[in-house]
Protein backbone atom coordinates (compact mmCIF):
# COMPACT_ATOMS: atom_id res chain seq x y z
CA UNK A 1 0.00 0.00 0.00
CA UNK A 2 0.96 3.54 -0.68
CA UNK A 3 4.48 2.57 -2.88
CA UNK A 4 3.20 3.48 -6.10
CA UNK A 5 1.58 7.13 -7.29
CA UNK A 6 -1.11 5.78 -8.30
CA UNK A 7 -5.00 6.59 -7.22
CA UNK A 8 -8.33 5.85 -8.15
CA UNK A 9 -10.39 9.08 -9.86
CA UNK A 10 -13.33 8.13 -7.46
CA UNK A 11 -10.79 10.25 -4.56
CA UNK A 12 -13.47 12.67 -5.20
CA UNK A 13 -16.37 14.76 -3.82
CA UNK A 14 -19.41 13.71 -5.61
CA UNK A 15 -20.42 17.03 -7.13
CA UNK A 16 -17.28 16.77 -9.39
CA UNK A 17 -18.60 14.14 -11.53
CA UNK A 18 -21.81 15.66 -11.39
CA UNK A 19 -20.63 18.67 -12.73
CA UNK A 20 -18.56 17.25 -15.10
CA UNK A 21 -21.72 15.12 -16.60
CA UNK A 22 -23.17 18.07 -16.57
CA UNK A 23 -20.49 19.90 -18.87
CA UNK A 24 -20.52 17.01 -20.91
CA UNK A 25 -24.42 16.78 -21.60
CA UNK A 26 -24.15 20.29 -22.85
CA UNK A 27 -20.75 19.83 -24.74
CA UNK A 28 -18.87 21.58 -22.84
CA UNK A 29 -16.27 19.09 -22.01
CA UNK A 30 -13.65 20.65 -24.62
CA UNK A 31 -14.34 24.07 -23.84
CA UNK A 32 -11.03 26.12 -22.12
CA UNK A 33 -10.79 26.65 -18.49
CA UNK A 34 -8.23 28.05 -15.88
CA UNK A 35 -8.70 27.45 -12.17
CA UNK A 36 -6.44 29.01 -9.46
CA UNK A 37 -5.15 27.57 -6.06
CA UNK A 38 -4.46 29.96 -3.20
CA UNK A 39 -5.38 30.56 0.43
CA UNK A 40 -6.86 33.20 2.42
CA UNK A 41 -5.24 32.50 6.13
CA UNK A 42 -1.75 32.05 7.03
CA UNK A 43 -2.25 28.70 9.97
CA UNK A 44 -0.90 29.40 13.59
CA UNK A 45 -1.08 32.74 13.41
CA UNK A 46 2.18 32.91 11.28
CA UNK A 47 3.93 34.93 9.06
CA UNK A 48 3.84 32.78 5.96
CA UNK A 49 3.10 29.11 4.83
CA UNK A 50 5.35 26.92 3.28
CA UNK A 51 4.01 25.05 -0.29
CA UNK A 52 3.97 21.47 -0.40
CA UNK A 53 2.62 18.21 -1.66
CA UNK A 54 3.15 19.01 -5.57
CA UNK A 55 5.56 16.44 -6.57
CA UNK A 56 3.04 14.17 -5.40
CA UNK A 57 0.13 15.83 -6.44
CA UNK A 58 1.83 15.90 -10.16
CA UNK A 59 3.37 11.93 -10.20
CA UNK A 60 -0.82 11.17 -8.77
CA UNK A 61 -2.22 13.43 -11.78
CA UNK A 62 -0.31 11.97 -14.10
CA UNK A 63 -1.22 8.05 -13.75
CA UNK A 64 -5.22 9.04 -12.88
CA UNK A 65 -7.14 6.76 -14.94
CA UNK A 66 -10.60 5.67 -14.62
CA UNK A 67 -10.53 1.44 -14.02
CA UNK A 68 -13.30 -1.11 -14.56
CA UNK A 69 -13.93 -1.12 -11.12
CA UNK A 70 -14.46 2.50 -10.97
CA UNK A 71 -16.55 2.65 -13.80
CA UNK A 72 -18.89 -0.46 -12.52
CA UNK A 73 -19.36 1.64 -9.25
CA UNK A 74 -20.15 5.03 -10.88
CA UNK A 75 -22.78 3.17 -13.29
CA UNK A 76 -24.73 1.41 -10.50
CA UNK A 77 -24.98 5.23 -8.82
CA UNK A 78 -26.84 6.27 -12.28
CA UNK A 79 -24.41 7.90 -14.49
CA UNK A 80 -25.01 7.10 -18.18
CA UNK A 81 -23.01 4.86 -20.36
CA UNK A 82 -22.11 7.50 -23.18
CA UNK A 83 -20.83 9.90 -20.55
CA UNK A 84 -18.64 6.74 -18.50
CA UNK A 85 -17.42 5.85 -21.92
CA UNK A 86 -15.89 9.60 -21.72
CA UNK A 87 -14.24 8.60 -18.33
CA UNK A 88 -12.83 5.10 -19.43
CA UNK A 89 -10.90 6.80 -21.80
CA UNK A 90 -10.13 9.57 -19.35
CA UNK A 91 -6.33 10.69 -19.07
CA UNK A 92 -5.10 14.05 -17.89
CA UNK A 93 -3.49 16.07 -20.89
CA UNK A 94 -3.61 19.52 -19.30
CA UNK A 95 -1.05 22.19 -18.21
CA UNK A 96 0.24 23.08 -14.79
CA UNK A 97 1.92 26.29 -13.74
CA UNK A 98 3.23 26.40 -9.82
CA UNK A 99 4.94 27.57 -7.34
CA UNK A 100 8.50 25.53 -6.82
CA UNK A 101 7.85 23.11 -3.97
CA UNK A 102 9.69 24.49 -0.90
CA UNK A 103 9.29 27.91 -1.24
CA UNK A 104 7.13 30.51 1.30
CA UNK A 105 3.71 31.45 -0.03
CA UNK A 106 1.28 33.84 1.04
CA UNK A 107 -2.65 34.13 1.26
CA UNK A 108 -4.16 35.23 -1.54
CA UNK A 109 -1.55 34.13 -4.29
CA UNK A 110 -2.40 31.89 -7.10
CA UNK A 111 -0.19 29.87 -6.05
CA UNK A 112 -1.14 26.97 -8.39
CA UNK A 113 -2.96 27.63 -11.86
CA UNK A 114 -4.31 24.99 -13.60
CA UNK A 115 -5.36 25.50 -17.59
CA UNK A 116 -7.29 22.81 -19.72
CA UNK A 117 -10.40 21.63 -20.61
CA UNK A 118 -13.27 22.16 -18.30
CA UNK A 119 -13.72 18.64 -17.05
CA UNK A 120 -10.09 17.72 -16.98
CA UNK A 121 -9.62 20.95 -14.54
CA UNK A 122 -12.50 20.66 -12.81
CA UNK A 123 -11.78 16.32 -11.71
CA UNK A 124 -8.71 16.86 -9.68
CA UNK A 125 -9.77 19.89 -7.80
CA UNK A 126 -10.55 17.31 -4.77
CA UNK A 127 -7.21 15.99 -4.92
CA UNK A 128 -5.08 18.88 -5.64
CA UNK A 129 -6.65 20.43 -2.32
CA UNK A 130 -6.80 17.42 -0.44
CA UNK A 131 -2.68 16.71 -1.37
CA UNK A 132 -1.74 20.59 -0.77
CA UNK A 133 -3.78 21.84 1.69
CA UNK A 134 -2.87 19.39 4.19
CA UNK A 135 0.92 18.88 3.47
CA UNK A 136 1.62 22.38 3.08
CA UNK A 137 0.23 22.80 6.78
CA UNK A 138 2.37 19.88 8.17
CA UNK A 139 5.58 21.71 6.02
CA UNK A 140 4.96 24.96 7.71
CA UNK A 141 4.45 23.43 11.78
CA UNK A 142 7.48 21.21 10.67
CA UNK A 143 9.54 24.80 9.75
CA UNK A 144 7.92 26.27 12.57
CA UNK A 145 9.16 23.73 15.04
CA UNK A 146 12.75 23.40 13.30
CA UNK A 147 13.09 27.01 14.07
CA UNK A 148 12.67 27.61 17.91
CA UNK A 149 14.86 23.30 17.70
CA UNK A 150 17.57 25.32 16.29
CA UNK A 151 20.29 22.35 14.83
CA UNK A 152 18.44 19.61 17.64
CA UNK A 153 17.41 16.26 15.91
CA UNK A 154 13.78 16.48 15.14
CA UNK A 155 12.19 13.15 15.21
CA UNK A 156 8.44 12.50 13.87
CA UNK A 157 6.41 10.59 16.46
CA UNK A 158 3.04 11.25 14.61
CA UNK A 159 1.71 8.55 12.58
CA UNK A 160 -0.39 7.07 15.72
CA UNK A 161 -2.15 10.49 16.01
CA UNK A 162 -2.60 11.28 12.30
CA UNK A 163 -5.72 11.38 10.31
CA UNK A 164 -5.15 7.52 9.58
CA UNK A 165 -2.86 7.29 6.12
CA UNK A 166 -2.34 10.75 6.14
CA UNK A 167 0.34 10.25 8.68
CA UNK A 168 2.45 8.98 5.45
CA UNK A 169 2.01 12.20 3.90
CA UNK A 170 2.72 14.11 7.00
CA UNK A 171 5.98 12.21 7.49
CA UNK A 172 7.06 13.84 4.00
CA UNK A 173 5.86 17.19 4.73
CA UNK A 174 7.90 17.37 8.01
CA UNK A 175 11.35 16.92 6.24
CA UNK A 176 10.04 19.31 3.60
CA UNK A 177 9.54 21.35 6.83
CA UNK A 178 12.97 20.52 8.58
CA UNK A 179 12.49 17.59 10.46
CA UNK A 180 15.42 15.02 10.54
CA UNK A 181 13.87 11.35 10.51
CA UNK A 182 10.32 9.61 11.23
CA UNK A 183 9.11 6.97 13.26
CA UNK A 184 7.19 5.52 10.58
CA UNK A 185 8.30 2.80 8.46
CA UNK A 186 6.41 2.75 5.65
CA UNK A 187 7.10 6.41 5.02
CA UNK A 188 10.69 5.85 5.54
CA UNK A 189 10.94 3.03 2.77
CA UNK A 190 8.47 5.20 0.28
CA UNK A 191 10.32 8.68 0.79
CA UNK A 192 13.40 7.38 1.14
CA UNK A 193 13.33 9.23 5.00
CA UNK A 194 15.64 8.00 7.81
CA UNK A 195 13.69 6.42 10.51
CA UNK A 196 14.33 6.47 13.76
CA UNK A 197 12.55 4.82 17.34
CA UNK A 198 13.31 3.77 20.69
CA UNK A 199 10.76 1.26 22.84
CA UNK A 200 7.46 1.76 24.38
CA UNK A 201 6.37 1.63 28.00
CA UNK A 202 5.04 -1.79 27.89
CA UNK A 203 8.59 -3.00 26.99
CA UNK A 204 10.00 -1.98 29.96
CA UNK A 205 6.64 -3.69 32.28
CA UNK A 206 6.63 -7.27 30.00
CA UNK A 207 9.94 -7.81 32.42
CA UNK A 208 10.19 -8.71 35.71
CA UNK A 209 12.62 -5.84 36.61
CA UNK A 210 13.05 -2.54 34.69
CA UNK A 211 16.97 -3.53 34.69
CA UNK A 212 16.45 -7.04 33.33
CA UNK A 213 14.00 -4.88 30.47
CA UNK A 214 16.73 -2.57 29.70
CA UNK A 215 19.62 -5.54 29.25
CA UNK A 216 17.26 -7.36 27.68
CA UNK A 217 16.59 -4.27 24.64
CA UNK A 218 20.36 -3.51 24.73
CA UNK A 219 21.60 -6.86 23.74
CA UNK A 220 19.59 -6.67 20.84
CA UNK A 221 21.11 -3.31 19.47
CA UNK A 222 23.72 -2.42 21.46
CA UNK A 223 24.97 -0.12 19.25
CA UNK A 224 21.85 1.99 18.54
CA UNK A 225 19.81 1.57 22.15
CA UNK A 226 18.02 4.58 23.56
CA UNK A 227 16.02 3.87 26.65
CA UNK A 228 13.16 4.92 28.11
CA UNK A 229 13.80 5.92 31.38
CA UNK A 230 10.43 7.25 32.98
CA UNK A 231 8.30 4.02 33.52
CA UNK A 232 8.69 4.05 37.40
CA UNK A 233 10.75 6.85 39.02
CA UNK A 234 12.73 8.64 36.28
CA UNK A 235 15.44 10.13 38.91
CA UNK A 236 15.85 7.04 41.79
CA UNK A 237 15.29 3.89 39.13
CA UNK A 238 15.29 4.59 35.49
CA UNK A 239 18.36 6.80 35.07
CA UNK A 240 20.49 4.65 37.64
CA UNK A 241 19.47 1.31 35.46
CA UNK A 242 20.45 3.20 32.41
CA UNK A 243 23.80 4.10 34.14
CA UNK A 244 24.40 0.65 34.33
CA UNK A 245 23.49 -0.45 31.02
CA UNK A 246 25.94 1.99 29.62
CA UNK A 247 28.62 1.10 31.43
CA UNK A 248 28.15 -2.36 30.79
CA UNK A 249 27.72 -1.75 27.15
CA UNK A 250 31.29 0.00 27.68
CA UNK A 251 33.26 -3.02 28.71
CA UNK A 252 32.04 -4.73 25.27
CA UNK A 253 33.11 -1.93 23.13
CA UNK A 254 29.65 -0.54 22.71
CA UNK A 255 28.00 2.85 23.65
CA UNK A 256 24.47 4.24 24.65
CA UNK A 257 22.89 5.67 22.68
CA UNK A 258 20.59 8.16 24.78
CA UNK A 259 17.92 7.61 27.42
CA UNK A 260 14.13 8.93 26.61
CA UNK A 261 12.11 10.97 28.75
CA UNK A 262 8.04 10.87 27.84
CA UNK A 263 6.55 12.74 31.08
CA UNK A 264 6.69 14.88 33.80
CA UNK A 265 8.98 18.15 34.04
CA UNK A 266 10.81 17.21 30.85
CA UNK A 267 13.43 20.60 31.85
CA UNK A 268 13.78 19.51 35.37
CA UNK A 269 14.38 16.04 34.43
CA UNK A 270 16.81 16.79 31.49
CA UNK A 271 18.97 18.53 34.00
CA UNK A 272 19.02 16.04 36.81
CA UNK A 273 19.41 13.68 33.51
CA UNK A 274 22.37 15.42 32.07
CA UNK A 275 24.06 15.85 35.33
CA UNK A 276 23.84 12.21 36.52
CA UNK A 277 24.97 10.99 33.57
CA UNK A 278 27.87 13.06 33.15
CA UNK A 279 28.68 12.28 36.77
CA UNK A 280 29.35 8.82 35.22
CA UNK A 281 31.56 9.63 32.40
CA UNK A 282 28.10 9.16 29.76
CA UNK A 283 28.60 12.67 28.45
CA UNK A 284 28.18 11.38 24.62
CA UNK A 285 24.49 9.65 25.87
CA UNK A 286 21.91 11.58 24.50
CA UNK A 287 18.83 13.13 26.02
CA UNK A 288 15.57 11.97 23.81
CA UNK A 289 12.29 13.51 25.34
CA UNK A 290 8.56 13.20 23.80
CA UNK A 291 4.83 14.01 24.71
CA UNK A 292 2.66 16.73 23.61
CA UNK A 293 5.90 18.97 22.53
CA UNK A 294 5.31 21.64 19.74
CA UNK A 295 6.86 25.21 18.72
CA UNK A 296 5.84 26.77 22.00
CA UNK A 297 6.92 23.80 24.31
CA UNK A 298 10.35 23.75 22.53
CA UNK A 299 10.68 27.02 23.28
CA UNK A 300 9.83 27.09 26.27
CA UNK A 301 12.76 24.18 27.01
CA UNK A 302 15.44 26.39 25.33
CA UNK A 303 14.25 29.40 27.29
CA UNK A 304 14.92 27.08 30.79
CA UNK A 305 18.57 25.78 29.26
CA UNK A 306 16.91 22.00 29.17
CA UNK A 307 20.00 20.34 28.06
CA UNK A 308 17.96 18.07 25.43
CA UNK A 309 19.18 16.73 21.82
CA UNK A 310 16.45 15.08 20.32
CA UNK A 311 12.93 15.89 20.31
CA UNK A 312 10.40 13.75 19.28
CA UNK A 313 7.13 15.77 18.15
CA UNK A 314 3.79 13.74 17.24
CA UNK A 315 0.48 14.73 17.71
CA UNK A 316 0.39 18.19 17.45
CA UNK A 317 3.23 17.81 14.23
CA UNK A 318 0.68 15.63 12.38
CA UNK A 319 -3.11 17.25 13.01
CA UNK A 320 -1.41 20.76 12.50
CA UNK A 321 -2.94 21.83 15.70
CA UNK A 322 -4.30 24.08 16.75
CA UNK A 323 -5.41 24.59 13.23
CA UNK A 324 -6.06 21.57 11.78
CA UNK A 325 -6.53 22.66 8.02
CA UNK A 326 -5.40 25.54 5.58
CA UNK A 327 -8.44 26.92 4.05
CA UNK A 328 -7.15 26.78 0.90
CA UNK A 329 -9.66 26.83 -2.18
CA UNK A 330 -9.23 26.13 -6.09
CA UNK A 331 -11.42 29.11 -8.08
CA UNK A 332 -12.14 29.18 -11.66
CA UNK A 333 -10.20 32.22 -12.81
CA UNK A 334 -11.40 31.66 -17.08
CA UNK A 335 -13.54 29.98 -19.00
CA UNK A 336 -13.93 30.25 -23.07
CA UNK A 337 -11.05 32.27 -23.02
CA UNK A 338 -13.24 34.42 -21.15
CA UNK A 339 -11.93 36.20 -17.82
CA UNK A 340 -14.51 34.95 -14.49
CA UNK A 341 -14.56 36.18 -11.10
CA UNK A 342 -17.01 35.13 -8.03
CA UNK A 343 -18.75 38.24 -6.11
CA UNK A 344 -19.33 38.74 -2.87
CA UNK A 345 -20.67 40.66 -0.04
CA UNK A 346 -17.60 39.81 1.47
CA UNK A 347 -14.72 41.69 -0.01
CA UNK A 348 -12.08 39.25 0.71
CA UNK A 349 -14.22 36.89 -1.39
CA UNK A 350 -14.19 38.18 -4.56
CA UNK A 351 -11.91 36.36 -6.57
CA UNK A 352 -9.29 37.58 -9.31
CA UNK A 353 -9.94 37.00 -12.93
CA UNK A 354 -7.68 35.71 -15.63
CA UNK A 355 -4.40 34.06 -15.87
CA UNK A 356 -2.24 35.23 -13.38
CA UNK A 357 1.47 35.28 -12.47
CA UNK A 358 3.31 35.57 -8.96
CA UNK A 359 6.17 38.14 -9.10
CA UNK A 360 8.72 38.18 -6.05
CA UNK A 361 10.27 41.63 -5.66
CA UNK A 362 13.81 41.92 -3.33
CA UNK A 363 14.80 45.03 -1.41
CA UNK A 364 18.14 46.72 -1.06
CA UNK A 365 19.52 44.09 1.45
CA UNK A 366 18.19 41.46 -1.21
CA UNK A 367 15.82 40.51 0.83
CA UNK A 368 11.73 39.75 0.19
CA UNK A 369 10.05 43.06 0.18
CA UNK A 370 6.86 42.00 -1.63
CA UNK A 371 4.91 40.03 -4.00
CA UNK A 372 2.74 41.12 -7.22
CA UNK A 373 -0.46 39.24 -8.75
CA UNK A 374 -0.12 40.16 -13.03
CA UNK A 375 -1.70 38.71 -15.52
CA UNK A 376 0.29 36.74 -17.47
CA UNK A 377 0.52 38.73 -20.58
CA UNK A 378 2.04 42.12 -19.04
CA UNK A 379 4.96 43.41 -18.34
CA UNK A 380 6.57 43.45 -14.62
CA UNK A 381 4.76 46.03 -12.92
CA UNK A 382 5.73 48.94 -11.53
CA UNK A 383 3.34 49.70 -8.92
CA UNK A 384 1.29 47.15 -6.78
CA UNK A 385 -2.07 47.99 -5.43
CA UNK A 386 -3.69 46.50 -2.13
CA UNK A 387 -6.13 43.48 -3.26
CA UNK A 388 -8.75 44.99 -1.44
CA UNK A 389 -8.14 48.64 -0.70
CA UNK A 390 -7.30 50.79 -4.10
CA UNK A 391 -5.45 53.73 -2.33
CA UNK A 392 -2.91 51.81 -0.84
CA UNK A 393 -0.08 50.99 -3.23
CA UNK A 394 3.78 50.36 -3.57
CA UNK A 395 5.94 51.63 -5.58
CA UNK A 396 8.16 48.33 -7.29
CA UNK A 397 10.57 50.70 -9.84
CA UNK A 398 14.04 49.70 -9.33
CA UNK A 399 13.29 46.92 -7.35
CA UNK A 400 14.79 43.05 -8.23
CA UNK A 401 12.68 40.61 -9.66
CA UNK A 402 11.45 37.14 -10.13
CA UNK A 403 8.74 35.39 -11.48
CA UNK A 404 7.71 32.79 -9.31
CA UNK A 405 4.73 30.89 -11.25
CA UNK A 406 6.22 28.55 -14.07
CA UNK A 407 5.39 25.14 -15.83
CA UNK A 408 5.92 22.55 -14.10
CA UNK A 409 2.90 19.66 -15.82
CA UNK A 410 2.32 20.65 -19.86
CA UNK A 411 -0.27 18.35 -21.50
CA UNK A 412 -0.51 15.99 -18.69
CA UNK A 413 3.30 14.78 -18.96
CA UNK A 414 5.87 16.79 -15.82
CA UNK A 415 8.39 19.18 -17.01
CA UNK A 416 9.80 19.62 -14.04
CA UNK A 417 12.88 17.24 -12.39
CA UNK A 418 12.17 14.85 -9.57
CA UNK A 419 13.19 15.87 -6.32
CA UNK A 420 14.16 14.21 -3.06
CA UNK A 421 12.79 15.12 -0.14
CA UNK A 422 15.75 16.57 1.50
CA UNK A 423 16.68 18.77 -1.35
CA UNK A 424 13.07 20.43 -1.06
CA UNK A 425 14.25 21.22 2.63
CA UNK A 426 17.22 22.85 1.31
CA UNK A 427 15.15 24.90 -0.65
CA UNK A 428 13.00 25.79 2.16
CA UNK A 429 16.00 26.72 4.30
CA UNK A 430 17.42 29.26 1.36
CA UNK A 431 14.54 30.68 0.54
CA UNK A 432 13.15 31.43 4.12
CA UNK A 433 17.00 33.14 4.11
CA UNK A 434 15.40 35.85 2.41
CA UNK A 435 12.96 36.23 4.25
CA UNK A 436 13.13 39.27 7.05
CA UNK A 437 12.84 37.99 10.43
CA UNK A 438 9.73 40.22 11.34
CA UNK A 439 7.77 37.77 9.55
CA UNK A 440 8.94 34.87 10.77
CA UNK A 441 8.21 35.81 14.62
CA UNK A 442 6.01 34.35 16.46
CA UNK A 443 4.00 36.85 18.23
CA UNK A 444 2.36 39.41 15.72
CA UNK A 445 4.47 38.63 13.09
CA UNK A 446 4.55 41.66 10.26
CA UNK A 447 2.52 41.33 7.18
CA UNK A 448 4.17 40.08 3.97
CA UNK A 449 2.89 42.60 1.15
CA UNK A 450 0.78 41.24 -1.61
CA UNK A 451 -0.12 43.08 -4.07
CA UNK A 452 -2.20 43.21 -7.46
CA UNK A 453 -1.34 45.00 -10.55
CA UNK A 454 -3.11 47.82 -12.31
CA UNK A 455 -3.91 45.86 -15.43
CA UNK A 456 -5.61 43.12 -13.14
CA UNK A 457 -7.22 45.65 -10.86
CA UNK A 458 -9.11 47.08 -13.64
CA UNK A 459 -10.12 43.53 -15.48
CA UNK A 460 -11.77 42.78 -11.49
CA UNK A 461 -13.44 46.27 -11.75
CA UNK A 462 -14.24 46.08 -15.15
CA UNK A 463 -16.01 42.52 -14.18
CA UNK A 464 -17.98 43.76 -11.54
CA UNK A 465 -19.64 46.74 -12.94
CA UNK A 466 -20.41 44.60 -16.40
CA UNK A 467 -22.20 41.94 -13.60
CA UNK A 468 -24.01 44.86 -11.53
CA UNK A 469 -24.70 46.74 -14.59
CA UNK A 470 -26.60 43.35 -16.24
CA UNK A 471 -28.41 42.59 -12.81
CA UNK A 472 -29.86 46.28 -12.96
CA UNK A 473 -31.24 45.53 -16.41
CA UNK A 474 -32.06 41.73 -15.82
Amino acid sequence: MFDKQKISPLYTDLYQLTMSKAYFMHQKADTTACFDYFFRKIPFKGGYLVFAGLQELLELIAELKFEKDDIDFLHRSGFESNFLDYLAAFSFSSDIYSVQEGDIVFPFEPVVRVEGNLIETQLIETLLLNILNYQSLIATKAARIRQVAKDKILSDFGLRRAQSYGGIMASRAAIIGGFNSTSNVLAARKYNIPHAGTMAHSFIECFESELEAFRAYASVFPNSCILLADTYDTINKGIPNAIIVAKELEKNGHKLKGIRLDSGDLAYLSKKAREMLDKEGLNYVSIVVSNQLDENVIKSLFEQKAPIDIFGVGTNLVTGNPDGAVDGVYKLSETAGKPKLKISENIQKITLPGKKQIIRYLDDDNLFYGDAIALVNEKQPGKMFHPYVKSKSVSLRNKKAEILTKPVMIKGKAVVKKQDIKSINEYLKHRLGFLPEEHKRFDFPHIYKVGISKALMDLRGKIISQYQTGRANA
